[in-house]
């Protein structure tokens, strides 16, 4: 195959083939893409994804567009291309961003998506921008992002489990209405299997323990990561934070104390003057619920959006979960029991085995205000039986 620099490449075929499998998506050149980022000019620069840069483009037709570029050298990074493209062209929702197209020209493997102005939920909440996220807004895009796992999981066909909920992959167009963005970690099953089993991947504080553990994977680990993602939005801040007092420093650990002495409100985010406590509340409620150690403990999204609606009742929530008491929050420098999780192609802050990462997206400042690639730590974790009845045993 002769690219567009005049260079004979092989083609890979495997891709070829994923994009004849379902619906094509339209194929860009290679030449229309660099035109339409200004060579990929470092000004046009958005950030880094998880397997590659991505540019701000506008086309010919005058369409803004985000170009997601895989790193050459990124091996893994190849069957995650193929892997989002064989899931985001199947599926179509509101809350889901639109793939435009993609490009495989020689060496050249490119995405192209809509272009989302307010960049992704992360940024917004813990970095730098300017952006005022007041309570109806939150609750909002709450929301939207439980309908569009909804969809993923129960109305999509093949049901799809995305595998990377997390703040920084939910985007906000020009209303903050959110878009869920990175399909490539998505698994797609069928309505025969109860579950899958596979290799680890993910964000360290979004990943549901029998997942991180085992490897068991449903769509019951979407619901856990989505339940932090509420906890963060409500409290403004992201589930891990060393800055703070030791209590504070794990999210999910700092709900449960504040739940279990009736103080659930002292969670939500000193910046919103103006507040919905019956809503709060119920958003806190869900949270704990979508967080349960055991998957079968966890509501559906389908569910989850209904009690966010005040559709349904929500119910008692339960105990605390083993996972938290079994867990040592304080030690934070230790890696989760490196045997259980395997790298992806994202770069380390330390050597192989270990799993402290670094997530090259925006995830706000330091002390000093600069911005930082935000460090993600793993607690250290004591394997007990009481930890293993609750996410194993009940969850197969």
């Amino acid at each position: 195959m002769t690219g567009s620099d005049g260079i004979l490449y092989e083609s890979d075929d495997s891709e070829l083939d994923i994009l004849g499998l379902g619906p094509r998506p339209y194929t860009f050149s290679y030449v229309e893409l660099r035109t339409a980022t200004e060579d990929f000019n470092p000004s046009n620069k958005l950030g880094e994804g998880g397997y590659g840069p991505v540019y701000k483009g506008t086309l010919s037709d005058g369409r803004l567009v985000a170009v997601k570029q895989l790193s050459v050298s990124s091996h893994q990074g190849k069957s995650q291309f193929a892997s989002e493209i064989a899931t985001i062209s199947a599926v179509q929702h509101r809350n889901l961003v639109k793939l435009y197209g993609c490009c495989i020209e020689g060496r050249h493997r490119i995405l192209v998506y809509e272009y989302l102005e307010n960049k992704s939920l992360d940024q917004a909440l813990f970095g730098t921008s300017n952006l005022h996220l007041d309570w109806p807004t939150r609750f909002n895009i709450l929301l939207g992002t439980a309908r569009g796992f909804a969809y993923l999981h129960e109305e999509s066909r093949p049901r799809i489990v995305h595998r990377d909920v997390k703040a920084s992959n939910i985007l906000l167009d020009a209303e903050l209405s959110p878009k869920i963005s990175d399909f490539g970690l998505a698994k797609l099953y069928d309505d025969e299997k109860t579950h899958i089993s596979t290799r680890v991947a993910g964000t360290i504080g979004y990943l549901a323990p029998e997942y991180a553990l085992f490897g068991h994977l449903t769509e019951k680990a979407d619901v856990f990561g989505f339940g932090v993602v509420v906890l963060e939005i409500l409290s403004g801040r992201p589930n891990s934070y060393n800055n703070l007092d030791p209590e504070k420093i794990s999210l999910l650990e700092w709900i449960w104390t504040l739940h279990e002495n009736d103080q659930t409100l002292g969670l939500v985010d000193p910046r919103l003057t103006e507040f919905d406590e019956t809503e709060a509340t119920r958003l806190i409620r869900v949270a704990l619920m979508c967080t349960q150690g055991s998957p079968m403990a966890r509501p559906s999204m389908s569910r989850v959006v209904a009690m966010l609606s005040g559709d349904i009742d929500i119910g008692i929530v339960m105990s605390k979960p083993s996972y938290l008491t079994d867990y040592d929050f304080k030690d934070v420098t230790t890696s989760l029991t490196s045997r259980f999780l395997v790298e992806d192609d994202t770069p380390s802050t330390s050597s192989k085995g270990s799993n402290v990462r670094l997530n090259y997206q925006s995830r706000g400042s330091n002390a000093s205000g600069a911005n930082t690639p935000w460090i993600d730590h793993a607690p250290s974790v004591k394997v007990t039986q009481s930890l293993l009845a609750e996410i194993r045993g009940e969850g197969r």
